[in-house]
C-alpha cells in the first residue's frame, strides 16, 4: 500500500471552508509542466481518475477512483489514520496566529528550552530567518502551520539531536487536552548563516489514534504490519508490528523491496514523503512530475513481480495544490488505484484486467486490506471493501 504523499485529485465539496476551492494539486501539476507521461499509472487508470494532461484515460483500468475523508482536516495524520477506519469528531487544534504565551510558557517549562519565532512558517524560511538568532541564543525555533503541527529547529551543533528529541517528547506530553496538537516534529537543521539545510533527522512525535484502527485488527489476526516512512510515527506505533526508514521515496521504496523480499504474508504500508515534503510545499512543480515519474518506473517493475494473490494499493492522504495560494495543505479527494497478481495475469494471458470504478471514503482501504488479508471484515469501524 503506497501512500503517495500530497497528490490531492480535486476540491471536496467542503473544501471552501478551507479556503480550498478549485484545488486540484495533480491537474495543476501536469498543466505546469506541460504533462505527465506516467505510463504505468496510465496503464492503471490514474487518467481515468480524472482529466490530467499527459496522461490519457485507460482502456481497461485497474480499479479505480476517488476517495474522501468522513471527518474534517487536511493534513499526513487524520489522512492516514482515515486510511484505517480512524475519523475524528472534530478538527485538531491549528495555531494561526501561533501559540499563546500561556502555551509557550508551558512548553519552555517542559523542555528547558526557551523559544523564538512562534508563528506559521514555511519551515526553510524558518530555519534561513531565525537560525542566526538561533545559534546566538540557544532558543529553540519553534514555528506552526495550518495544519495540527507544532515544530521545532535547532542547529545540530547548537543542540544536539538527541536533546532536541528529548525537547519534542517532553512538548508532546505538554500539548494535551484542548491543544493535544496532531504532531509534534523534531527539525534538526546544519550548515552556516545562509547556507542552513535540514538533515535527514525529522522525527514526528504523533498524538495517538483516539479509536482502534485497522491496523489493530490485523494485528489481533496475526497478520504483520510493516510501516515504511513515517507511517509508524503517524500512528504513534500502535498497530504497527515492525517501521522502517523512509526519509526519501529512495529508501522508502528500497525498503518495501527488502520487507517483500521477506515477508510471505501481511501489509506492508509505505508513505512516499517527497511529493509534499521536498516539492509540494515548496512549490517545485517540476521536482514534483519528477518523483511521480521515478514512482512510475518503479511501479513498472513491482508489477511484473506480483505474486497471484498480492494485491497493490496506490492512494494519497491530502493535496497540496501549487496554483493555490500559500503552501499548505489543501482539502481535496486521494485518488484510489487498486490491482491484484491475478487481474494481471488475466490481463498477461489476453484478457481484461477487469477494473471497475469506486468512489467512497478513505476507510474503504482499511475495509479492503482487512478482507484481503484475513477474509473478515468489521462491524465497529467504518468502510466498505472494493475488492472480493
Amino acid at each position: 500500500m503506497l501512500v503517495v504523499d500530497a497528490c490531492g485529485v480535486g476540491a471536496l465539496p467542503d473544501a471552501a471552508r478551507y479556503g480550498d476551492e478549485h484545488t486540484n494539486t495533480l491537474a495543476h501539476v501536469a498543466e505546469a509542466v506541460g504533462g505527465l507521461e506516467l505510463p504505468t499509472l496510465a496503464r492503471l487508470g490514474l487518467g481515468s481518475i480524472l482529466a490530467l494532461d499527459g496522461t490519457p484515460a485507460a482502456a481497461d483500468p485497474a480499479i479505480h477512483g476517488r476517495l474522501h475523508p468522513l471527518g474534517p482536516g487536511k493534513d499526513s495524520v487524520t489522512g492516514h489514520w482515515e486510511l484505517m477506519g480512524v475519523v475524528v469528531e472534530r478538527a485538531l487544534p491549528t495555531y494561526a496566529e501561533g501559540f499563546a504565551p500561556s502555551v509557550t510558557a508551558r512548553l519552555a517549562t517542559a523542555m528547558g528550552h526557551e523559544v523564538i519565532c512562534n508563528r506559521p512558517y514555511n519551515g526553510i524560511a524558518a530555519i534561513e530567518d531565525f537560525g542566526s538568532e538561533h545559534l546566538r541564543t540557544g532558543s529553540l525555533i519553534l514555528y506552526t502551520s495550518q495544519d495540527s503541527v507544532l515544530q521545532l529547529a535547532a542547529h545540530v551543533e547548537r543542540i544536539a539531536p538527541a536533546e532536541l528529541y528529548r525537547a519534542c517528547a517532553a512538548a508532546r506530553s505538554a500539548m494535551s487536552g484542548e491543544h493535544a496538537v496532531g504532531r509534534v516534529i523534531a527539525r534538526p537543521f546544519t550548515g552556516g548563516e545562509g547556507t542552513f539545510r535540514r538533515t535527514g533527522g525529522r522525527r514526528d512525535f504523533t498524538l495517538r489514534p483516539p479509536a482502534p484502527s485497522y491496523l489493530e485488527e490485523l494485528e489481533r489476526a496475526g497478520v504483520e504490519v510493516h510501516g515504511v516512512g513515517k507511517v509508524g510515527d503517524l500512528f504513534a506505533g500502535v498497530g504497527i508490528t515492525h517501521s522502517h526508514a523512509g526519509v526519501t521515496n529512495a529508501q522508502a521504496l528500497e525498503q518495501t523491496d527488502t520487507v517483500l523480499d521477506e515477508l510471505e504474508r501481511g501489509l506492508v504500508f509505505v508513505n512516499l514523503i517527497e511529493t509534499d515534503q521536498v516539492y509540494g510545499h515548496r512549490k517545485d512543480v517540476h521536482g514534483f512530475a519528477r518523483a511521480l515519474r521515478e514512482l512510475d518506473a518503479d511501479l513498472s517493475r513491482r508489477l511484473e513481480g506480483m505474486r497471484l494473490h498480492d494485491l497493490l494499493i496506490v492512494t494519497a492522504d491530502h493535496g497540496v495544490d501549487p496554483a493555490h495560494a500559500g503552501t499548505d495543505h489543501t482539502r481535496e479527494y486521494a485518488p484510489l488505484l487498486a490491482v491484484t497478481g491475478e487481474m494481471l495475469r488475466a490481463a498477461a494471458g489476453g484478457g481484461r484486467i477487469g477494473g471497475v470504478r469506486h468512489d467512497g471514503p478513505l476507510a474503504d482501504v482499511g475495509a479492503s486490506v482487512l478482507r484481503w488479508l484475513t477474509g473478515g471484515h468489521s462491524d465497529e469501524l467504518p468502510g466498505a471493501t472494493f475488492i472480493s
